[in-house]
Order: C-alpha cells, then sequence, then structure tokens
C-alpha cells in the first residue's frame, strides 16, 4: 500500500499484474472508537492477456494434390479477450474464413479458432498461407506462416537429337536427350525401344524447373524401324506421357560367303554359289578370276533380316592345267554408298605325278633284326603333288612320317628297325593324286634275326611239393641257329638238347629238356629258358612260373606280441602263406571262437584281425588256425592293451582344522603304471597358492600333504594322473578348513549414522567368515535384544563362508536408538565380537595410509583408505603445495567418492607435499593420517616448457638476466604486499562494522535458541538439522544468515572470531579453474593459474574465486552486506573490478550461464521451517 498515513490515504499499488489479478477490488477500514467499520465501493481490474504465437493445424501433413480441396486451421491460444485471426495466401486475404472461440489453458483465457477450405492448383505451389492474430493486449499482429507445397503433373517429354527421317549408320553413337517441364515433384523420365527399357536413369534441374533424360545408344543393324520413346511421369500424373521417334539404319552386309567346290580335274566343270547377309540398301555381285571377269553367272535379291536385303549370285566354269592356283574372286559393291566387300579362293585344277624312284641299302647287303633302315621314295610333278603310299609283301604301312614337299615334287622315307619278317621281304613304293593315275618303285633286304620266340611246356597238371616234373623249351626261327641255357630263380641250371630243324623267315628251330624235384621254396619261383646267338651276341627268353601246391606255413616273422592303447584299433597281423591261396582262418580267444556277430568290433581280413575301440577287456592270447585244401596249421599271439588313467577320491570332502595336516588322496587305474611323475596336483581357488604342499605317489596311489593348514589352503583340488596315454584323467577334491568366526572390522564396520527423528531406517550390518555354520547374537547398550520387537528386524544372509547379519532399525529415534550395539559370532570352534555406534549424521573420519601408486614428470596418482562418511555421502579433497611455494593448493577428487586420484599439471623435478581429507554436507575431517604429508619428487621433463595464462592463450617465455629478475621480483612483491595489507584492513573494518549491526537487529528481532546461546535469524526457513535431532556441538555454534526472500539459502557464519567462515552447501559449490587465495603466515598470496586446472568444472558459478592484480577482492556473491541487499543478491549481476583474472565478456557469459541454475532451484515448502518460524493463516 503506497499513500499519506497522517492524512488516512491508503491507496493499493499492483505491479507487474498478473491474470491473477483479475477481479473486484474493496478497501474494507476497521471500526475505531469514534466510528464504524466502513466498505468502498468496487472497483474491477480488468487484466489484459496477448495470445500465444499462433500456429497452423493442417488437413494433410503430405503435400497436396493439384485440384483437391483442403482445410486449414489457424489457433491462437491463450489470449484475453480474444484475439482476432486474418488469414492470407500469397498476400492475398480469405475473407471466407470461419472463426470460433474455445476455452483456453486458464481461466479467463480464449483460444481462437479460424478455420478454411482451401482448392489448390498448380499456380499455389510454393506460396505462402499467413495467419495474423492481435488483441487490445498486443501493438502489432502477431504472424505465422507455412509454405504450400502442391503436387501437379509435368509437361509431355520432347526428344531431341535426332532428325525428321531418322537416318542414321550403323555404328554411329547415337545420342538423343528427353526433356519434360514443369510438373511438382519434377517428373521421373525413362527411355524403350520397342517397348523394352533401356534407361531409367534421369536428372533434374530445380531451378529451370526441368527434368532431363540423355540416351547413348550405339547403332546396329537391328535397330532398324526401330521405335525410341521416351515416357514422363510424377506421382500425380494420371498416366505417362510420351514422345518417340522411328529410326532407318543404313548397313552393309556382315559377310559374303561362296559355296561349292574350288577343285576340278583338268577339263572338268566348277559351279560355285556367291551370297551376302542381309544390308539396306542391297548390294550387286560380279564374279573374278585372276584379273579376268566372268559374265557366265545369274543374280536374284530378296527380303534379308532387319528389313534389309539379301543378294545371291551362281556360276559355272570350264577348268584348264593353266588356271591352277589363279585367285577366283566374288564381289559384293553398291555404288550408292561406295561399299565394296570380295570373297576370293584359288583354284586348284588336278594333273598326275611324272616320274617315281627309290633311295635304299644294296639288296645283297646283309642287315642285322633291331638295325633301323632308311628307305626313301620320290616323286615329281602332278598336281596336286602326289601321295606317296609304302607297302610290305603287298600291305600297306602306317602313314607314318609324313610326306616332305620340294619343289618340284615330294618325297617321304619309311624309317623301319628290322625284324625276322622282313628277311627277303618285298617293299613298294606308290605315288598318285587327285588326278587317279599310279607309279611304283619296290626293293628286297637281306636280315640277319635271333630266335623270334620261346616258349616252355609242362607235362605234370598239378605240381605238388615232393614230385619230380620235366620241363621243354622250344624256340621259334632264327638266322643263323641260337643256342638254349636254362635258369631256376637265380641259379643256372643245365638242360637236355635235342637237334635242329628247318623254321619260318628261312631260319631254324631247337629244343631242350630241364627236370626238377619240387618243394615249398620252388613255389612262385620263374624257371627261364634263354635262346642266344651267338653271331649276333643277342638273345630272347621266356619262363614259366612253378605252381607248387602246399598246406598253410607261418612266416618266421609272424609277431608273437603286440601292444596298443585303449580305444584305438588293434591289428593282429597274419603272416601265412599256403597254395592254394584259398585258406580259412579261424581265431580263438580264451578257447572261444570269434566271428563277427560275437562282438561288432571285431573285423577279419585276410591279412589281419582288427579289433576296433579296444578296451582293456580284450588283453590276452589269441590263437588262430589257418586251413586249405592241402592242410591246416596254427600259432598264438598275446594282446596288451594300454589305457589311459582313470582317478577317484578315497575321501572328499576333507575336513582339517586350522594349523593341522591334510592328506588328499588319489587312487588311479592305468595300464601302464609309471613308477614316478605319474600324479600332479593342482589349486582351483582364486590367485595364487604360496605353498602347495607336498606331492609323492605309491603305485598308483597320488598323495598331496599340506603341513599346517591355513583358511588359504581351503578350496577345490585337482588331482591329474597321466601315464603318457591320452587324455590325462582328472578329479576335484574339496578341502574344508574349519576355523573359528572372523568378523570384518574397521571403520566402514564399527559406526552407522542415520537421522534420529524417527523417519528414517538404519541398517547395521555384521558380517564374518567362519566354518563350520556362524549364528550371530546382537545386544543393545549391553541387553540382548529382542526381535519380536517391530522396530528391529535381524536377517542373515550366506554365501558359501561368508555371513552377514543385518540389524534393521525401523524409524530411528535419537533418544532410544543412539546405542553401541554388539554383533557376536560363534560356532563350534569359537567365537568372536564387533562393536558397532548408531550415531546421528555428522562429519566424516579422515582418510588413512595415504600412499604413493605412480608418478611422471607432470602428474602424481595417490591412493588412500576412506574413513567412516558421517552417514552422508563423502567426497575428497587434496592438499598441495611445492618446496619454496607461499600457498596450498587444493583440488576436489572425482569422480567424488574415489580413492584413487591423479593430480595433473605439476612442474617437472620438483618436490611437492600432499594430503588428503573428507568432506560431506556437513562438515570436513582432518587430514589424512594425523595430518600426515606425502613427499614425492615429480620426474624430469620429456619436453620443452610451454606457460599457460589461464585464458588459453599460449606465450612464449622471454629470458631474462638474473639481475632484471631479481629487481622485477622485489618491485612487485612489495608493491602486492602493501596493496594486499591495505584492502585487509579497509574490508576488516566494514566487516566489523556491518556484523555489529546485523547482530543488534537479529538479537532485538529474533528468538533465542537453548543451548550455548546462539542466536538464530526469524528469517531463516531450513537447517541441516531438524529440531529433534541431534546436534554435534561444532554445529550448534553456527548461525544460518537469512536473506528474507530465499528461504533456501544456506550459508553458515561462525562467530567464533573477528574473520568470518563461509560453508556452502555442496549443491552450490563449484569450484573454478582457478585455485583459491589462501592465507598464511598473515599474508595473503595469490595462486598461479597454471599450477592446476579442476577437473570437474566446466562452467564459472556459485562460489567462484576471481582474481585481480589488485590485493582488494572484487565483491562476493556470499559475501556480507546489509539485509536489504542480501534480499536481491539474485537479481543482480555481480560486478568485477577492471583488470580481473578474466575479461568482462567471458564474466558476463558466466553469469548469464548461471541465469537458469538459480530460477530451477526447488521451492522450500512451510512445513520445512522451524515449528516456530511457520506462519498461520488469519
Amino acid at each position: 500500500m503506497v499513500g499519506n498515513l497522517e492524512r488516512g490515504q491508503y491507496h493499493l499499488k499492483i505491479e507487474k499484474a498478473e491474470l491473477e489479478d483479475d477481479g473486484p477490488y474493496e478497501c474494507q477500514v476497521g471500526q475505531s472508537e469514534s466510528s464504524r467499520a466502513i466498505i468502498s465501493h468496487t472497483v474491477w481490474i480488468n487484466v489484459q492477456i496477448p495470445p500465444s504465437k499462433p500456429y497452423f493445424e493442417l488437413e494433410s501433413s503430405e503435400p497436396w494434390v493439384e485440384g483437391k480441396t483442403y482445410g486449414v486451421k489457424c489457433i491462437t491460444p491463450d489470449a484475453k479477450p480474444e484475439a482476432v485471426i486474418r488469414l492470407f495466401k500469397d498476400g492475398v486475404e480469405l475473407t471466407d474464413a470461419e472463426s470460433f472461440t474455445m476455452a483456453g489453458s486458464k481461466d479467463k483465457l480464449h483460444d481462437t479458432h479460424a478455420t478454411i477450405e482451401l482448392k489448390v492448383f498448380g499456380s499455389d505451389n510454393g506460396k505462402e498461407l499467413v495467419c495474423r492474430a492481435k488483441n487490445p493486449a498486443l501493438p502489432s499482429f502477431l504472424e505465422t506462416s507455412v509454405v504450400m507445397d502442391v503436387y501437379f503433373p509435368p509437361w509431355p517429354p520432347v526428344i531431341r537429337g535426332l532428325d525428321n527421317e531418322g537416318l542414321v549408320k550403323r555404328g554411329t553413337l547415337l545420342s538423343l536427350t528427353c526433356v519434360s517441364q514443369g510438373g511438382n515433384p519434377l517428373a521421373t523420365l525413362h527411355w524403350t525401344k520397342n517397348g523394352e527399357v533401356l534407361s531409367t536413369s534421369w536428372e533434374v534441374d530445380t531451378k529451370l524447373q526441368k527434368a532431363s533424360s540423355r540416351l547413348n545408344l550405339l547403332v546396329k543393324p537391328h535397330d532398324n524401324q526401330a521405335e525410341l520413346r521416351c515416357e514422363s511421369v510424377n506421382q500425380v500424373s494420371t498416366q505417362p506421357l510420351f514422345d518417340s521417334r522411328k529410326i532407318t539404319v543404313f548397313f552393309e552386309p556382315e559377310k559374303v560367303k561362296v559355296l561349292g567346290s574350288f577343285e576340278a580335274k583338268e577339263g572338268d566343270e566348277v559351279t560355285l554359289c556367291c551370297y551376302t547377309s542381309s544390308s539396306n540398301p542391297p548390294v550387286q555381285i560380279r564374279w573374278w578370276l585372276g584379273f579376268r571377269e566372268l559374265n557366265n553367272h545369274t543374280f536374284n535379291v530378296s527380303e534379308g533380316d532387319h528389313g534389309g536385303k539379301t543378294t545371291m549370285s551362281n556360276l559355272t566354269h570350264l577348268v584348264s592345267r593353266e588356271e591352277n592356283g589363279l585367285p577366283l574372286i566374288c564381289e559384293a559393291f553398291n555404288k550408292g554408298t561406295r561399299f565394296s566387300k570380295t570373297n576370293a579362293t584359288n583354284l586348284v585344277v588336278f594333273y598326275p605325278p611324272q616320274k617315281v624312284w627309290l633311295d635304299t641299302p644294296p639288296q645283297d647287303l646283309p642287315l642285322r633284326s633291331g638295325t633301323t633302315v632308311r628307305l626313301i621314295c620320290y616323286s615329281s610333278g602332278g598336281s596336286p603333288k602326289g601321295i606317296i603310299t609304302w607297302y610290305k609283301d603287298g600291305k600297306a604301312l602306317p602313314d607314318y612320317p609324313k610326306q616332305l614337299p620340294s619343289d618340284k615334287g615330294v618325297s617321304k622315307e619309311l624309317v623301319r628297325i628290322l625284324e625276322p619278317s622282313d628277311n627277303r621281304a618285298t617293299y613298294r613304293c606308290d605315288a598318285t593324286n587327285k588326278a587317279e593315275k599310279v607309279l611304283s618303285a619296290t626293293v628286297n633286304l637281306l636280315v640277319q634275326f635271333p630266335a623270334v620266340r620261346v616258349t616252355i611246356t609242362v607235362k605234370q597238371k598239378e605240381l605238388h611239393r615232393g614230385q619230380n616234373i620235366s620241363l621243354d623249351c622250344l624256340t621259334g626261327s632264327s638266322n643263323p641257329q641260337a643256342t638254349i641255357f636254362w635258369s631256376v630263380g637265380p641259379t643256372r641250371v643245365k638242360g637236355v638238347d635235342q637237334p635242329p630243324r628247318n623254321s619260318t623267315f628261312g631260319g631254324v628251330a631247337v629244343r631242350s629238356t630241364l627236370w626238377l624235384h619240387l618243394s615249398s621254396k620252388h613255389h612262385g619261383q620263374r624257371v627261364t629258358c634263354q635262346a642266344y646267338t651267338s653271331l649276333l651276341s643277342e638273345g630272347i627268353n621266356t619262363f614259366y612260373e612253378l605252381n607248387v601246391l602246399y598246406p598253410p606255413e607261418f612266416s618266421s616273422d609272424q609277431p608273437q606280441n603286440i601292444e596298443v592303447v585303449e580305444h584305438d584299433a588293434a591289428i593282429l597281423p597274419l603272416l601265412v602263406s599256403a597254395n592254394p591261396a584259398d585258406m580259412s582262418c579261424s581265431w580263438l580267444y580264451r578257447k572261444e571262437v570269434l566271428h563277427k556277430e560275437r562282438d561288432p568290433r571285431y573285423h577279419f581280413t585276410d591279412t589281419d584281425f582288427e579289433i576296433w575301440n579296444v578296451t582293456r577287456r580284450d588283453s590276452g592270447v589269441y590263437t588262430v588256425v589257418c586251413t586249405n585244401q592241402i592242410g591246416s596249421e596254427n600259432t598264438t599271439i598275446t594282446l596288451d592293451v594300454l589305457y589311459s588313467p582313470g582317478v577317484k577320491i578315497e575321501v572328499s570332502p576333507v575336513y582339517v582344522d586350522v594349523g593341522e595336516t591334510a592328506d588328499l588322496l588319489c587312487v588311479a587305474d592305468a595300464n601302464p603304471i609309471m613308477d614316478t611323475d605319474m600324479f600332479s596336483w593342482t589349486w582351483l581357488g582364486e590367485g595364487e597358492l604360496e605353498n602347495m604342499g607336498e606331492q609323492s605317489q605309491d603305485k598308483a596311489t597320488g598323495l598331496l600333504t599340506i603341513q599346517g593348514v591355513t583358511r588359504s589352503h581351503a578350496g577345490r583340488y585337482r588331482c591329474t594322473a597321466d601315464n603318457s596315454i591320452s587324455p590325462p584323467a582328472s578329479v576335484e577334491v574339496q578341502l574344508v578348513v574349519r576355523f573359528k568366526p572372523e568378523l570384518r572390522k574397521g571403520a566402514p564396520w564399527t559406526k552407522v549414522a542415520s537421522r534420529g527423528d524417527g523417519t528414517r531406517e538404519a541398517d547395521i550390518i555384521c558380517q564374518g567368515e567362519g566354518v563350520p555354520k556362524i549364528d550371530f547374537s546382537w545386544t543393545k547398550n549391553g541387553v540382548p535384544m529382542d526381535f519380536t520387537n517391530p522396530r528391529y528386524q535381524e536377517k542373515t544372509i550366506r554365501e558359501g563362508s561368508l555371513y552377514t547379519s543385518t540389524v534393521t532399525v525401523v524409524n530411528v529415534s535419537a533418544a532410544l536408538d543412539y546405542a553401541v550395539f554388539i554383533c557376536t559370532a560363534h560356532n563350534s570352534l569359537g567365537e568372536d565380537t564387533l562393536t558397532i555406534e548408531l550415531l546421528s549424521t555428522n562429519h566424516p573420519d579422515p582418510p588413512s595410509e595415504l600412499s604413493l601408486v605412480s608418478f611422471t614428470h607432470d602428474s602424481v596418482t595417490l591412493q588412500w583408505i576412506p574413513g567412516f562418511d558421517g552417514g552422508l555421502d563423502q567426497r575428497f579433497r587434496v592438499r598441495y603445495r611445492w618446496t619454496g611455494s607461499l600457498s596450498l593448493l587444493y583440488v576436489d577428487v572425482f569422480p567424488p567418492t574415489a580413492n584413487i586420484f591423479t593430480v595433473t599439471g605439476l612442474s617437472s623435478s620438483t618436490k611437492y607435499n600432499f594430503s588428503v581429507n573428507a568432506l560431506n554436507s556437513i562438515g570436513e575431517s582432518s587430514y589424512a593420517d594425523n595430518n600426515t604429508v606425502l613427499t614425492v619428487t615429480t620426474a624430469e621433463s620429456e619436453g620443452g616448457v610451454q606457460v599457460d595464462d589461464g585464458l588459453d592463450t599460449k606465450a612464449e617465455v622471454s629470458v631474462l638476466s638474473l639481475y632484471q629478475t631479481v629487481t622485477l621480483a622485489v618491485v612487485g612483491g612489495a608493491l602486492l604486499l602493501a596493496l594486499n595489507w591495505l584492502g585487509c584492513f579497509l574490508c576488516l573494518r566494514w566487516k566489523k562494522k556491518w556484523v555489529q549491526t546485523v547482530s543488534k537487529k537479529s538479537v532485538s528481532d529474533g528468538k533465542t535458541s537453548e543451548g550455548d546461546g546462539s542466536t538464530l535469524s526469524t528469517g531463516s526457513s531450513s537447517s541441516r538439522y531438524q529440531v529433534s535431532e541431534l546436534v554435534n556441538p561444532a554445529a550448534q555454534r553456527t548461525l544460518l544468515i537469512d536473506n528474507g526472500s530465499e528461504p533456501d539459502n544456506s550459508i553458515y557464519e561462525s562467530y567464533a572470531g573477528e574473520t568470518s567462515h563461509y560453508y556452502y552447501p555442496c549443491s552450490d559449490y563449484r569450484p573454478s579453474l582457478y585455485s583459491p587465495l589462501e592465507e598464511q603466515d598473515g599474508q595473503h598470496y595469490r595462486l598461479e593459474p597454471i599450477d592446476h586446472e579442476y577437473e570437474d568444472v566446466k562452467d564459472w558459478g556459485l562460489g567462484h574465486y576471481l582474481f585481480s592484480t589488485s590485493v582488494t577482492k572484487p565483491p562476493s556473491q556470499f559475501g556480507p552486506r546489509p539485509p536489504e541487499q542480501i534480499k536481491d543478491w539474485r537479481s543482480q549481476p555481480p560486478i568485477y573490478q577492471q583488470g580481473s583474472g578474466r575479461d568482462m565478456s567471458t564474466l558476463h557469459r558466466s553469469s548469464r550461464r548461471m541465469e537458469p541454475f538459480l530460477e530451477q532451484r526447488p521451492k522450500k515448502n512451510d512445513y520445512d521451517l522451524p515449528f516456530e518460524l511457520r506462519g498461520e493463516l488469519v
């Protein structure tokens, strides 16, 4: 309200009126001592709301088709009063639109709808529909638009690139273009030839609104009178549009062919036919013999292929010897197209040879059988040249080799390897040709040869062991006489010779007889008879193979012992011979006859006995008995089956107490049994076992002895037996080590934190290992717990030897449940206890065992063990400095809960001191290991040095002299120190004055809380501690500074000293890319921005530190200020001094990025305030 109170003026002023302000208003005055209560007249406030941006709703989201009608609706939402809508098409208003209103998204708001039915045409494509809306709250129209996409058919296509007559020659590359204008979408084109598709490719030009397709056609004869057609169509065409052309192709005949024979005897006639393939236009034919034209021929033309004509001519001519070899030519020509093509073949005229003679050895010269002789026959003259044929005693000889031509005739050589039959034989040479006249010449030869054949005859039909037999050897004709020699196998023997006699080919034959006493060794041996001619030093032989009948006999190489691996095939060889070889052999095992039907694994052949997939049961002595028609015999074979081990465990599982001796036994069944190294033991647990125990072997038993068993020995072991027969066998045994319960202990297990306001649950977990089974018991403050009480629930889970007992406390009460719980785990071997405290949420405990993992020239990786998190999510912060630095650097660990972190951006060959602590939303812990620091020296640098100015710019490091460096350092340090002290002095004076003002106002307006006398501001709306929750003393000494307008602000200020410390909630704290200013030894030092970058920060926001060259800090968004300034701190952008670490544009961008974050923070509810600060509606 505004106005003059002394005059009784109470005016109502409404700023930034909203829709909720629309309605009637009355001014009411209460009753006083001198007047009664009065009410003013009603005043109405009409709040006008401009409409939201209009939008179109189209009947179809697909492109429109020419000639159809479509519904268009424009909607302008949420206006007061309702908006007026006007529709335009291509700038012309559509006056037949209908408008109506509907209720808006809120009360008193209206949506205006304007609808119209549009019939679209091809000319509407690309035109714009515009909707404009306005009401009294708007100074101008709101406008939205949509571009119409209308489909319409293209124009008919046009073919370009062919004249009107369509005349082309064969082989021409015809290039035609088909163009179709207009259409939406542009037309698709394709080419056909006589209905057959040639091309379906085209291209479009959206700028010229046309589609075109190029057809490249290599013209061939079959294209004559073909119709080329180009069709165009698009999505809305009712039928394809087309343009077509017919082409006429000029082509010559592809071939000229002559039929008939070009060969004839002297004085005969030749008849020939010449014809051409189809051509357009037709051709003519004429004949030539040499250079003379022949006119004795006929000529005719007929229909040909591809619309062309074929031409044919017949010729008859009487030949003479002088025309032999002249070319006979058929010429096809066309004077109009200047085409000419010929087919020429030489004319052949036949006449006989003139003379024949021989070149041979003299007829009375003796020639040896096997000698190669050459008989040559010559023939001269004739057309064609003569064909020579050799004959022996009137019988034609094979035509090989071929005859050889010469200038005046031919010759043919007959190469013969002389045979006995060539002795006194007549060789004749005949020469003839196609003239069919024969000329001849003859010769006779004298040949010496050994016996042409040797034969052996035996009088006895069957030969038996111990029998005496006679063999006769008879030779064939030989020239001169031959001598007979005998041999049995490799042994020469002597026979009885008979007188010679005359034989064939003019030679003589001889005979000889041999006597033998037979044995089984003679079977299969050859008896050889050789007829030898000493004059020729040459002989011929034959043999007779003895077939001696005898009973079966086993070889001396027959094996008596066979070894085989189990499951392989056992082969028992049978080395036996007999004649006749048709014998039967039977196998016996344990006096029983073996046969295929007894066991399908048995396989019998003539040379062996096979047992497939042999087993150890097949071992033993096998007897084989063989019989033929002469007699029988037997022998024995011993089979030894080797098999891979089979193992078993005598006792499993094996139970043993800690410290005792465990014996694990493994028994194998194998053949062979190896004396040593047959057994091996393997640990199957996780990791490596340092002491596997002692392994030993006693024949077929393997033993693993473990002395002084520990818990690490518990688990499964594998015993493997290997006797070199695959596969090795394995068996597993379980070793169970019994031990008393051992509970998990340490910081995470000894404390549990939960809010004690009766709204939370707390899980108290006790976990341990033990064998045999563990049982749990619980006490609270020394009293056994009663789990029938619904507030306490206990659940035990077992995973192997790991047992977990969880006690759930429902609705944790600080008064009832903040206590000491003792978990006792016990089994038959003993028990273990764990004390667990249930506490209020608090700051975390410090980490422990800070250690170095690795380091490089510019980074160090640290590791630590987290402490108790205080019941809240904790994070970690690393603090470090280097030797000679005047300040400390801090870096937040990311991810926040990680316990391994790498600090980067360090200098090479530099000694650093590191420490780490934990933080949660309540506070922070001390540093790890009682504030112990870890000292690390980085490695040497691997490259050059670059300097980063903090704004992503790089500068080269200039080299200064030692004197210049020292001077600049001293002057700059002195100036910085002076400005720093001055800024601190002014800031502390102003801050002290402001704190006193705020304290007085707070004490006069607020309420004093119980505890240590701290004052709680009346404007506070939230706190980290509820009223019923136990608050630690450190938290009780903090005051919540309220800004009067932001109930979610939670900045704590401590009044322990002159200086103020601020704690920002984790949701607001976002560290900057620079390290903060720190105070050490009473001095403020600025940390170089190149020293470190926070890895998890991307933008500037709340809690950032900004630096300038001045010691005076820029105004902080969270710094102390009067309440009237705190009230509007979010709405005012931060002010930064000139020369700060970032330029002004960067800071403004940072501020703008912060605004959406501030607007989205959740709004606090009234019930989040302490009870005494909650308001009441009157």
